[in-house]
């Protein structure tokens, strides 16, 4: 039994490391060296646990969306049971799907802010290994979601619905994948851009305020009028040409 502990204790201590290393350098610039050396273990440990550094970021990802899917799934059970067969609110689909994830920034041994950001920067420039990867762990709660959609918005097409959910997911990876990009736009702190006294580094506040900010956003952006096409060039009658040195609106 120590012996499974110690094993036990070795395997989560890499994780952590891995996770804070992986979202701080991203996966390319980890090297195993510095996982090791951070986690005060040696190479022969790693390879013992993992194997190697894609089936690591794997299992990084692997102990934190286990949790997640399965809270997706039974907020959605849970709403759908309430709601006795009938179709659900957008606004409680959102907040089942992306609210749980948010709620995780609030909560350390949930991985916090760390697996947050290390999230959004893997889906802002995923691997290819790891690409298939979220494919395979997101499928069952994608397809649940998607239909819970489809049924609240049955006067939406489909394709648009899932044109919708491609941008909320985008801006979701953006916004929890760090600030700095909008720090070097704007010159400033992100607090100060606010208005807001600067948060002393309280991973739960940055968490909350993240998802007061991001969550009516994502609900705009579902409820947005349907875009209006314009028609193909083809269809389109041919308009008369001005005349010669006849100026345009606005020249």
């Amino acid at each position: 039994m120590p012996e499974q502990k110690t094993n036990s204790d070795t395997r989560d201590r890499i994780l952590d490391v891995a996770e804070r290393l992986f979202m701080e350098n991203g996966y390319e610039a980890t090297s195993m060296r510095m996982i090791t050396g951070a986690a005060e273990v040696n190479l022969a440990a790693v390879n013992y646990h993992f194997g190697c550094k894609e089936a690591l970021l794997r299992d990084v990802f692997r102990r934190r969306l286990g949790w997640l899917n399965d809270n997706r799934l039974q907020a959605l059970d849970r709403l759908e049971a309430q709601a006795g067969g009938g179709a659900l609110k957008p606004s409680q689909i959102l907040e089942a799907f992306f609210g749980t994830l948010l709620r995780m920034g609030e909560d350390k041994t949930l991985g916090g802010m760390t697996f947050l950001r290390l999230l959004g920067r893997t889906l802002t420039e995923p691997a290819e290994f790891i690409r298939t990867f979220f494919a395979g762990e997101y499928a069952e709660v994608i397809d649940r979601y998607k239909q819970a959609l489809y049924r609240a918005l049955p006067d939406v097409p489909q394709a648009e619905i899932v044109w919708r959910l491609h941008f909320m997911l985008g801006a979701m990876s953006y916004a929890i994948a760090g600030t700095d990009v909008l720090r070097v736009v704007t010159g400033v702190e992100v607090d100060d851009l606010a208005g807001e006294r600067p948060v002393q580094e309280d991973d739960t506040i940055r968490a909350r305020r993240l998802a007061q900010r991001l969550m009516p956003f994502l609900l705009g952006g579902l409820r947005a009028p349907l875009p209006q096409f314009d028609e193909p060039a083809a269809n389109q009658k041919e308009l008369p040409s001005k005349a010669a040195g006849e100026s345009r609106p606005g020249t």
